[in-house]
Order: C-alpha cells, then structure tokens, then sequence
C-alpha cells in the first residue's frame, strides 16, 4: 500500500510537468511570418517545438526512472523534487515580458546576442537556441537570429530545422542583398549533402553560383557535389572556372582525376 504511494504522486508529477511543457514551451508562438507560406511557417514551429519537447521529455523520463528505482523514498525529499522542478520548467518556459519601446527591444536583443556569443555551440545548445528564439520573439524579421539559429542546428545536425531556418532568411533576405543569398544557398546544399538530398544538393549550389560566380568556395563545393552525383559534364565545366579563379587550389589534381574516371 505504502509503495503504490510514490507511484501515483509520480505518475501524477509526470502529467502536470507535460501540461506546462505542452502549454508553455513554444517560443516561437509569436514568429511573425508574412512572407512565408502558411504549412511551411506551421512546420518551421512544430520542427523546433517537437525536438525541444523531445530533449526535455527524455532528460525528466531519465530523472523519474532513478525515484521510481528508489521505491519507497520519503515523500517529502518526492514532494520538494516535484516543485522545485515544476516551478523551474514554468520559468524555463514562459514567454519573455515584451518591451514596452523600441529602445528597450533593441537593449533586450544586444543582451541576448551578447550572452550566446561565447557559448560553445554544442555544449551549450539548449541555451543558446533559447536565447535566439527570444531574440525572434521581440524581433520576428531579425535575419542575424534566424542565421545564428540556422548555424546551430547544422552544427548539431538538426539538419530539418536548419533547413527551415535557413529558407527563412531566405524570405527576409532584400532581392539585391546577394552575398548573403548566395552563402544561403551554400549553407542549404552543405545540409542536403549531409542528408543525402544529391539532387537538392545540386540545385541550391547552382543557385550560390548563378548568384556569385566565382566565389572559390562555392565553386569547390558545386565540384564535389557534381563529382558526388557523376555529374561528368557539370563538373569538368565547374573545375575549368575553379582553375580561372584560384589557381593556386590544391584540390585541382584530384579533382581532374576524378573527373576523369566518372563514366
């Protein structure tokens, strides 16, 4: 009778820590969108909202499993755990205050970006995506937060939410704003490359070329993916620009022999 006890108080704690997650952790609940389509903006959020609830899911799962093991533990060290955590994830959780002028918006997200410029990006993960995605709430058209946030997912391989965030800066980015579409598109065919998507691969590499054509970097990766997908005349023509442009490459012999043995 005693051990069905802890159980049910668990049990219980489980259920209230899902509501709060469920009801407050989406941050990106106020992303202002105009330009983007309505399913792709909706699965830009539910990617982003389903992965942080997994990461939360599965760290709490773990703690619950160590009292469960404990059994009979004393209810109050179960009772004082469960609020202390509760109160913690509703904190972790809630949406930021919203600035009352400009200037304290503006105040809020230099704080913001200073406080995620020296965090490691993979050990310090989860906070920095929390900081960004505050940034995107003061300021939904904030292309440098949209970035950052594109830049870390790719370097944790969360490659599907960098995908969408990446397509995002993508809407916001000015037409004559062409570097930074082009670095875009690179950044979009180094994920398809990772992932396997050749032909998408290919396509958004072409566009980073069609945009600046004789960036050396575009034009090596534009190489590699056309050798990758045995694409002989795309890649002979590639590496004729890539000699133009940087001579000096030392990838150009291997290149040119595999170039060569492609069918």
């Amino acid at each position: 009778m005693y051990n069905i006890i802890p159980l049910v108080l668990i049990s219980f704690s489980l259920l209230i820590i899902l509501v709060i997650i469920v009801r407050k952790f989406s941050a990106l609940a106020n992303l202002d969108v105009e330009n983007m389509p309505a399913e792709k903006e909706a699965k830009f959020k539910e990617q982003i909202a389903t992965s942080r609830l997994k990461r939360n899911l599965t760290k709490w799962n773990s703690r619950l499993t160590k009292v469960f093991r404990v059994g009979g533990g004393k209810l109050k060290d179960l009772f004082s755990w469960s609020f202390d955590k509760l109160h913690e994830m509703k904190k972790e959780y809630s949406t930021p205050e919203e600035p009352k002028s400009p200037e304290e918006k503006e105040t809020k997200i230099k704080e913001l970006f200073f406080k995620s410029e020296d965090l490691d990006e993979r050990e310090n993960f989860e906070e920095k995506e929390k900081n960004l995605i505050k940034i995107i709430e003061f300021d939904s058209k904030n292309i440098e937060a949209f970035l950052e946030l594109g830049e870390l997912y790719f370097e944790n391989k969360k490659y599907e939410e960098a995908k969408q965030a990446f397509a995002h800066v993508l809407k916001l980015l000015a037409d004559d704003d062409i570097e930074k579409q082009a670095k875009i598109y690179y950044d979009l065919s180094l994920i398809y490359k990772e992932t396997g998507e050749n032909d998408e691969a290919r396509e958004t590499i072409k566009m980073a070329t069609k945009l600046v054509p004789n960036n050396p970097r575009y034009l090596d990766a534009m190489l590699e993916i056309s050798i990758m997908n045995k694409d002989k005349s795309l890649a002979a023509e590639t590496l004729g620009k890539l000699k133009e442009v940087n001579p000096e490459n030392a990838k150009l012999e291997d290149f040119s022999e595999k170039i060569e043995r492609l069918e």
